[in-house]
């Protein structure tokens, strides 16, 4: 017999439960349009990503952002070009200009993950996508430096939703054995898209205004905003559906208010004071049912930033990932000029773009493939993770040591490869160690946390460490060092990480040991 208290079985099983993949009559109902095969929901979140980052791509491109305008001593002047050449940026403007959608997207991340408890996630994505369109067409019509700053941290409030809420919906809907395959080919759209977004930004600036780069982009973007208000919306796992109820408060207040009035309807004074006693609890009512909402929502969004703060699993695993993401931001901003300078490579934008779209692609894939070979568990993501970074780090130092461009070049291409192949995993890894209802707030912390921490300050971190050594070698050996930290962080978590093997070997023991509580002892 079960010796346990009674409640005890029932957390623990809530508990297993919430950790597991739910089945079909487990999750909310999502009687989705039969238009909505899993294919199409992963082509259509892959788009949506590669415009995302086209968009980044494009406002770094020499066509969009432009120059200066110069005069030589001679008193011949050439105008500006681009954002830069119109407004008459300063370098430090310009750079504010390239990193300003970050303030939006830090913000409004675990905004829009806290609000997918209480309105559907996919109208979320809809109206993110509509903000993001906006905010992209405003782009276009800026005027001076504040116009376009504020446009671009608008830019990030409505990509904010979409980085929360995809990878949730893509992870419900992927084959079981397919999940961080479908995740790396999500993922893959990012150097994919950033790369594209060069190109294209160089294009339009060209040909056309750098400005209708960003209207362009707007008018891809316009049905995708679109579609994420006309189609039936989808759930995710782990949430309940959405449905507009009357508050039970409002109710207990006005039932009595309404009797009264009934009962004084002879006297025509009583009659409207009464009813101005009706409208004032109501508003009353009203007030405070909304301020209980919101710091019910305030309360539950506190508790829940807590169970991720003493998840080690969860935090271990962002952990690794601000320190790998430390040492690519820094790459994807100082690399070109640092291979300019260490091996006076003449196209060192083209030489540095190109090995990062192919190894992005093939390193992203490779990812997500071998995790589910391998078996798609939170134990097996990290040993993965431990191993390519490890690797990795070791090929891109080495190629830093070699004084020929034609020695770095290879050794550099299999490094970035390797390192590109934790994309699909260190995500699999947030999706799957919290229950299905935290998801979103997951993914939301963590995109914060690697660019508060990771990109967004390794680039300056990394300018004033060149300006101290005063050499670009060095500097790039002591970055690209860091990638061991990250690969040590995550050789930590697999002694913690839960394994499928260990639950089950855990589970039979406990069913033998019920079984031998009720078999009769003979005297």
């Amino acid at each position: 017999m079960d010796s346990r208290h009674p409640n005890q079985f029932n957390l623990e099983d809530e508990e297993e439960m919430d950790t597991k993949p739910l089945k079909d009559d487990d999750s909310a109902p999502t009687s989705s349009p039969s238009w909505f095969t899993p294919k199409r929901l992963l082509s259509i979140f892959c788009v949506i990503n590669m415009i995302n980052y086209v968009d980044r791509g494009a406002i770094a491109s020499n066509g969009v952002n432009g120059s200066l305008g110069t005069c030589t001593d001679g008193g011949t002047c050439t105008s500006g070009s681009g954002i830069q050449g119109d407004f008459n940026l300063s370098n430090f403007e310009d750079g504010v200009l390239s990193s300003a959608f970050m303030v939006g997207l830090l913000v409004a991340s675990p905004i829009f993950a806290s609000l997918s408890k209480s309105h559907n996630p996919f109208r979320l994505i809809g109206v993110g996508l509509s903000v993001w369109t906006l905010a992209v067409i405003g782009c276009g019509c800026s005027f001076d430096f504040w116009s376009i700053a504020i446009c671009r941290m608008l830019v990030g409030v409505g990509e904010a939703s979409f980085i929360s809420l995809a990878a949730p919906f893509i992870d419900d809907h992927a084959p079981a054995a397919q999940k961080t395959a479908w995740l790396a080919t999500f993922y893959m759209c990012i150097p994919a898209g950033v790369a594209l977004g060069y190109v294209y930004g160089g294009l339009v600036g060209d040909y056309l205004n750098w400005r209708f780069a960003f209207w362009i982009e707007a008018i891809f973007m316009l049905p995708f905003a679109v579609f994420g208000f006309v189609m039936k919306p989808l759930q995710l796992k782990g949430f309940s559906p959405i449905e507009s109820t009357t508050s039970s408060t409002s109710v207990e207040i006005a039932s009595p208010v309404i009797e009264d009035s009934e009962v004084s309807d002879i006297n025509g004074r009583d009659a409207v004071r009464v009813e101005g006693i009706m409208a004032q609890a109501s508003d009353k009512g009203s007030e405070s049912e909304g301020a209980f909402r919101i710091m019910n929502r305030i309360s539950k969004f506190s508790e829940d930033m807590k169970v991720l703060l003493l998840d080690k699993v969860y935090v271990v695993n962002v952990l690794g990932y601000i320190a790998y993401n430390f040492v690519i931001g820094a790459y994807s901003y100082w690399g070109p000029k640092a291979g300019y300078n260490i091996y006076h490579m003449s196209d060192a934008d083209l030489l540095f773009g190109g090995i990062t779209i192919v190894c992005g692609i093939f390193g992203t894939l490779s990812g997500g493939l071998i995790l589910d070979y391998m078996g798609a568990t939170i134990s097996n993501a990290f040993k993965l993770l431990s191993g390519t970074t490890f690797l990795g780090a070791i090929f891109c130092f080495g190629a830093f040591c070699f004084r020929s461009l034609y020695g770095f070049i290879p050794l550099f291409s299999v490094g970035e490869l390797l390192v590109f192949a934790t994309q699909a995993p260190v995500n699999y890894v947030c999706l799957h160690c919290v229950k299905p209802s935290m998801r979103p707030l997951a993914m939301a912390m963590s995109t914060v946390s690697i660019h508060i921490f990771g990109d967004v300050p390794s680039s300056p971190l990394v300018g004033v460490l060149q300006d101290y050594v005063d050499n670009w070698r060095e500097t790039a050996l002591i970055l690209t060092s860091i990638l061991f930290i990250a690969a040590g962080i995550w050789l930590i978590a697999v002694s913690f990480a839960p394994d499928d093997r260990q639950k089950k070997h855990k589970s039979i023991y406990w069913l033998l040991t019920q079984l031998w509580k009720d078999v009769p002892l003979l005297d």
